[in-house]
């Protein structure tokens, strides 16, 4: 028997399924999903020197989909056959390293990026001695704007967005990219913004989180790498995910930003395997993400046999001490570490 409750609850159904369907559609996918990942420092950094049909495989292999294309002049020739191979086995090219400025190479590319109807990421770079706020660093935020501009509007024809990587030097640092940004975006150039690489930012870990909050509107891309203070001075710039003190904090300040865009993990390594180094950084990134979803979760941290880094401990005022001049600790975060006052006990030296 139907009532009137019962035949007025059947005629909701169909709204309500549509109200929770719009609800699940505009819950954002985590920036740490796998499906995210994009490939990166693979092409020359590769031991086994894998041409594109060889390196799609690879991808494949290891449940990467993403792409970011670093060429070099030998690998012009197989343009199309890198993209051609990507394509086969469904692997987006993300983004494409970019020359500083409209040459034969950058042609070459816009003419692959036109035949194959792609739009990615086109990462570009700078340098230069850094400088005192001034005359003569506003003259170089002008110069920049001025050269990134030219890339930019031909950039803009293809449908492709240009993205200033941190690799160090004055053109490195988050501040100044900022500021060629919003210079170009006074002149209605508003298709640049900001590749952040963990591995070219040790110098920035501890203000990463200041950093993070003033490149958000900006940030197009952030590859991932291990992270320990000063490691780039310590023979120590590039390791694999979980392996540093650092990266767990800096992927949590990431995710808590509410930023959406491209991850990527790296290889760097060139007398490696990727595939080795990929799998590696992939095991390493899982266990951070478990972390970060419910810290102690993770089990064991990866690849014991690389712990070289870890923070070493030393004699202490009161027994065994961390030795501060090795790195840091993590612990996981407890609900009772937020409510106030905190009282912190500790000896320094």
């Amino acid at each position: 028997m139907w009532n009137a409750r019962m035949v007025h609850s059947l005629k909701l159904l169909p709204l309500l399924a549509c109200l929770a369907f719009s609800a699940a559609a505009e819950t954002p996918r985590s920036i740490y999903d796998q499906e995210n990942l994009m490939a990166w420092c693979i092409v020359p950094f590769d031991a086994k020197k894998r041409g594109p049909e060889e390196r799609a495989l690879m991808l494949e292999k290891l449940g990467l989909h993403r792409l970011a294309y670093d060429w070099r002049t030998e690998h012009i020739p197989t343009f199309d056959a890198e993209v051609e191979a990507m394509n086969r086995h469904k692997i987006e090219l993300t983004a494409w390293w970019f020359p500083n400025d409209l040459n034969d190479e950058a042609r070459a590319i816009f003419q692959t990026i036109d035949k194959y109807k792609i739009t990615p990421q086109l990462w570009i770079m700078g340098g230069g001695d850094l400088l005192q706020p001034g005359k003569a660093n506003d003259a170089r935020v002008v110069a920049e704007a001025n050269r990134v501009k030219t890339i930019a509007i031909e950039a803009k024809k293809h449908g492709c967005k240009v993205g200033l990587y941190n690799h160090g030097g004055w053109f490195g640092e988050p501040e100044n990219q900022i500021d060629i940004i919003q210079t170009l975006l006074k002149q209605q150039i508003d298709n640049v913004g900001i590749v952040y690489n963990f591995h070219h930012g040790h110098e920035h870990l501890p203000r990463f989180g200041e950093l993070v909050r003033k490149m958000k509107p900006y940030l197009l891309a952030v590859n991932l790498n291990g992270m320990i203070p000063k490691g780039d001075s310590q023979g120590k710039k590039i390791l694999p995910l979980s392996q540093g003190t650092q990266e767990l904090e800096m992927m949590r300040v990431l995710e808590a930003s509410g930023w959406h865009g491209a991850v990527g993990i790296i290889d760097h390594l060139p007398e490696t395997d990727s595939e080795k180094t990929l799998g590696e950084n992939l095991l390493g990134f899982k266990w951070l993400v478990a972390e970060l979803n419910q810290p102690g979760s993770g089990g064991p941290r990866p690849f014991p046999e690389l712990q070289a880094n870890a923070p070493k401990s030393t004699e202490g005022h009161r027994g065994r001490a961390l030795n501060a001049a090795s790195g840091g600790l993590t612990f996981p975060g407890k609900p009772e570490y937020r409510q106030l006052p905190l009282v912190v006990d500790c000896w320094a030296k």
